[in-house]
């Protein structure tokens, strides 16, 4: 049986804080970052981890790369103690932080992926390879001369991806991977990740507030809020957890009258004497399919489309109602 990449049972970090009090009082108090958190991520995965600021995110990552020890609880990332393996971990994850840069701020790139490799004790006939494998699939080659200073954002992203992934990491973990970049930066890193993860069977683990990333790159996601999580699942069923549903549009050849009682559907409304109507369904009862076959059995279709739930929406109404449980 094939062990999970990422395994959590319990997990749990909390932060001592001391308040002052008067002029010469302190008041500790405990903050708890993260509680009781479970979850597996299997191997060649896409996950979204996504929350609110102060959700616990960054918290739950530092645990999983070995920077922050659990108050409590269970943790192992590719089989290993995150603390006590750090470094046989760092050989096998890789991290961006799109905060943070790996790269060597005066050197030109080129130089910061040699050293890398040598950190990294790679070969220098396969870092070669890899490199210039990197550099064509990031369209870096026009910068590899260029100290890291005088890349544009979406450049140093690109490298920043590139230089974790330089040793063909088991598990890479990213942390607003396409922060500030403009559309078409964001497309390139988007297709070159989903190439990577198929070619090599890399497993993803994304936090990002840009839900264009995870509707892309994850087929499944994890939402945290005040360091618990609140939901495991699909993008789908994340909506259904808020009662989104998926529409249906569907032009008919002519005027129809109100398709009201469709099994499984709600008729949302109609126009142009019923030539154009919109059905909200559940996607986990009802397929698509199965919706357009009883609209066809009724009128003929002569177009149709689907609107999806709004994903950063249904976040924001989660987020809502943990707040306010009773609505």
């Amino acid at each position: 049986m094939n062990q999970p990449i990422i395994d959590i049972e319990g997990l749990t970090r909390t932060f001592v804080l001391r308040r002052k009090e008067g002029r010469w009082r302190r008041r500790r108090e405990l903050l708890t970052a993260v509680r009781d958190m479970s979850f597996r991520v299997e191997r060649g995965a896409a996950v979204g981890y996504i929350g609110a600021n102060g959700a616990g995110k960054s918290t739950t990552i530092k645990m999983i790369t070995g920077i922050l020890v659990p108050t409590t609880g269970r943790l192992r990332t590719c089989g290993l103690d995150p603390v006590r393996q750090r470094r046989e971990l760092a050989g096998r994850i890789g991290v961006v932080f799109g905060q943070r840069s790996q790269l060597w701020w005066d050197l030109p790139l080129r130089e910061s992926f040699s050293i890398l490799a040598a950190i990294h004790r790679l070969e220098p006939r396969a870092a070669r390879l890899r490199t210039q494998e990197l550099v064509e699939q990031l369209e870096m080659s026009g910068t590899l001369d260029t100290p890291v200073r005088q890349l544009s954002l979406g450049q140093r992203m690109r490298a920043e991806v590139a230089a974790a992934l330089l040793h063909s990491p088991e598990l890479v973990i990213l942390d607003e991977p396409t922060i500030g970049l403009d559309v078409l930066s964001k497309q390139r890193l988007r297709e070159f990740l989903r190439y990577e993860r198929t070619q090599r069977g890399t497993t993803l683990l994304l936090t990002t507030h840009d839900m264009g990333d995870i509707e892309r790159l994850c087929e499944r996601v994890l939402v945290v809020d005040h360091g618990t999580l609140v939901y495991d699942g699909s993008l789908a069923g994340l909506a259904a957890t808020v009662g989104e549903h998926r529409v249906l549009i569907v032009d008919l050849a002519e005027p129809t009258a109100d398709l009201t009682d469709l099994p499984g559907a709600t008729l949302l409304g109609s126009e142009g004497a019923g030539m154009r109507q919109r059905l909200a369904f559940d996607a986990e009862t009802t397929t698509a399919a199965q919706l357009l076959g009883a609209v066809s059995a009724r009128a003929q279709v002569r177009d149709l489309s689907i609107e999806e739930p709004d994903i950063e929406d249904v976040v924001r109404r989660i987020y809502e109602a943990s707040v306010n449980p009773l609505g």
